[in-house]
């Protein structure tokens, strides 16, 4: 098994999935923490599951946003996200 971090990941990717075709699983991480894994394809296990919607796609249109009131520092949620992981 590989491991890299993600500049490392992009690049070298044709590396990658070149061990990838061989047989080889590949972790990324990002700073130390685990967020991908590259495997190889195995035509065998189908274990993809394609869900039809239940409702039709021209209803997402309406959908309206949600309007926050006040201001929402973006940054500091996902500061608090990683240090929660």
């Amino acid at each position: 098994m590989k491991q890299t971090n993600v500049s490392g990941f992009k690049a070298r990717l044709s590396a990658y999935l070149a061990a990838a075709r061989n047989g080889e699983t590949v972790i990324v991480h990002d700073r130390k923490t685990a967020i991908a894994r590259l495997v190889p394809m195995d035509e065998h296990v189908d274990d993809l599951k394609v869900t039809e919607p239940s409702r039709p796609t021209r209803n997402l249109a309406k959908i309206k946003p949600v309007r926050l009131r006040g201001r929402v520092d973006v940054v500091q949620m996902l500061r608090e996200s990683r240090d929660q992981r």
